[in-house]
């Protein structure tokens, strides 16, 4: 039965609200929130969606709404049902660990700092955190048991030791388990290492300078010098902190995205210390852009999973909802949270940092020889080729207004990118702006040499630009005899957004679309983008080394003091340029007939 929009969009509620599609089996197919339920519902039915929504809207048999009294409250419901329901075309964040703490107990007369994974429900002591990995919390503690010497045993073991451990001998442990050390003592060793986990390490420092100095006067000196030991120890760990310009507590959301994959890191800083990051590459089966993507994984990072969140929320785009998500934060912690993508300082330097976390994480995925090996398959099956192709090059033309043309031309195999078979082509002799006569030299070049017998063939030749570089690859090949390399052109769609890419095999009348989760897409894609990347970071080089060099430096008669003149009368080769026969003779030094001579050189 075909679900009628129509009559449905009649009877809904202009209120805000949570909607569920449903399938005609009764499943949950996808939940959503909307300040106005029968504006958002509308547009679901109207056209012009991309392709993974059509999909959706294809498959809905029925939506059930429910009107709640604000968007934010809409926003907390629509987080809690996903969390319950996990439909197949929301966001889903699969994290199903807890993030763990460390835990000092309230009750114990030498309390232990412990790890924990979740908070007990009983108030017994403190938690610290949470961290982002035990390996975070490992590192943490093992610090603050070599600084502080707290005991890291289980509490039905110090309850019957009648000696000290070998932690005692290598001074990790200062035997509170048979009185070494007495109970108030100790307790401030714990408040000391606690400080330290909440980034309050200068204070400690103080407190230990003062009590050094008073043991030193009292004429203690072990245990002044047991002092001066953690003060250093405390020092260092100052020095090795990567972040500790001020305190603060917040997490950082940076998305990283590629052609075949993406990546959301989050780093969690706590009283100004970076404590680590965790990575997350959730389904994004509606297409959505980074910045709703971004935004749908933050709501449900804290409201679907019911972590709290820290002061500052901030994130490496813009969020749609970032208003409302900062409003439904603060009601849920009870505390004014902030979110934020536009900051400065020490906090501009987190995010960069969760950035080149994000970019290095997704970089490692794709790299990754499973997914590779895939890819290189999903490839040999869309072209229908007997064999798996082993070697894959591609070529793309860079200019700006056609000074400097460079070709690029970069080569993946099954390991992915072969940087040492990398080049260059310096393009010369072809008119301004003519890619497909750039297009034409650069494969010359490359497949005479090729011919006398220099470097390796390739399988496949993608060629960036469509038909009409399909047609100039095409022709050089008829001209040099090549036979034996499968023709590939890779056009943009209409809108030029990634995954709307037309191929053409071999010929301009063998075209073919490949879905945008194709595996086969992204490896062209990857490639393709590789190529782009080299070709305009070689050609800005060119062109920024010719305006580097002042022409004047080839025109007989215009030596250095000449050449001097001429940039410091007109401001640089630009006014020179734009100068005049007339205006050029009136330089010191220039001549009527040199300065037709300049003229001449500059213009042709």
């Amino acid at each position: 039965m075909t679900f009628d929009a129509k009559h449905f969009l009649k009877t809904v509620s202009a209120a805000p609200g949570v909607y569920r599609m449903l399938d005609d089996q009764g499943d949950t197919l996808y939940i959503g929130k909307a300040k106005r339920l029968k504006a958002r519902l509308a547009s679901y039915f109207r056209g012009a969606l991309n392709t993974k929504t059509q999909a959706l809207v294809a498959r809905i048999a029925d939506i059930e709404v429910t009107v709640t009294r604000s968007e934010t409250e809409a926003l907390l419901m629509e987080q809690a049902l996903i969390k319950e329901l996990r439909p197949p075309y929301n966001i889903l964040l699969r994290d199903d660990k807890s993030y763990p703490f460390v835990f000092v107990s309230d009750r114990h007369p030498y309390p232990a700092l412990e790890h924990k994974r979740a908070r007990s429900r009983r108030d017994d002591g403190r938690y610290l955190g949470p961290y982002p990995s035990s390996g975070a919390v490992r590192e943490s503690l093992s610090l603050m048991q070599k600084i502080f010497r707290i005991r890291n045993c289980e509490d039905s073991v110090f309850a019957n030791r009648s000696r000290p451990c070998l932690q005692y001998q290598i001074q990790r442990c200062s035997a509170p388990c048979v009185g070494y050390i007495s109970q108030e003592d100790y307790r401030r060793d714990v408040e000391h290492a606690v400080m330290c986990l909440e980034g309050k390490s200068e204070q400690v420092t103080s407190q230990l300078t003062e009590r050094m100095e008073a043991a030193s006067q009292a004429l203690e000196f072990e245990e002044a010098a047991r002092l001066r030991d953690q003060i250093q120890q405390l020092r260092r760990l100052q020095e090795r902190q990567i972040v500790d310009t001020d305190a603060g507590d917040a997490d950082l959301f940076a998305l990283a995205e590629r052609p075949g994959g993406l990546c959301i890191s989050v780093v969690t800083v706590r009283q100004g210390r970076m404590l680590g990051a965790r990575h997350h590459s959730p389904d994004n089966e509606l297409d959505l852009g980074s910045e709703a993507l971004l935004g749908e994984f933050v709501s449900q990072f804290y409201l679907g999973q019911g972590r709290e969140p820290p002061q500052e929320v901030l994130t490496s785009h813009p969020l749609p909802d970032a208003t409302l998500l900062q409003a439904a934060l603060s009601e849920q912690a009870g505390k004014r949270i902030r979110v934020a993508h536009q900051v400065r300082g020490h906090r501009a330097q987190w995010l960069q940092l969760a950035r080149t976390n994000a970019e290095q994480y997704l970089a490692s995925q794709l790299a990754n020889q499973t997914q590779l090996s895939r890819r290189f398959e999903a490839l040999r099956e869309a072209l229908a080729l007997e064999e798996t192709p082993e070697r894959l090059e591609c070529f793309d033309i860079s200019h700006s207004h056609g000074e400097a043309t460079v070709a690029s031309c970069v080569v993946f195999d099954q390991q992915g990118p072969v940087k040492s078979d990398y080049r260059r082509f310096n393009i010369e002799g072809v008119a301004a702006g003519d890619d497909y006569g750039a297009m034409r030299q650069a494969l010359t070049r490359r497949f005479k040499r090729l011919a006398s017998g220099e470097g390796k063939r390739p399988d496949i030749l993608l060629v960036d630009g469509g038909k009409g570089q399909l047609n100039m690859a095409r022709e050089v090949f008829v001209e040099l005899g090549v036979s034996d390399v499968q023709l590939l052109g890779v056009a943009k769609g209409t809108t030029r957004k990634p995954g709307l890419e037309t191929l053409f095999v071999e010929t301009v009348d063998r075209s073919l679309n490949l879905d945008s989760g194709s595996p086969a897409l992204h490896l062209v894609q990857h490639i393709r983008d590789e190529a782009h990347r080299f070709a305009i970071t070689g050609h800005r080089a060119r062109r920024d080394k010719q305006r580097r060099t002042s022409s004047l430096q080839d025109i007989p008669g215009v030596g250095p003091k000449r050449r001097r003149e001429l940039l410091r009368f007109f401001g640089g080769l630009q006014g020179v340029r734009q100068a005049t026969r007339e205006e050029l003779a009136r330089v010191p030094g220039i001549s009527a007939n040199l300065a037709t001579a300049i003229h001449q050189a500059l213009h042709g």
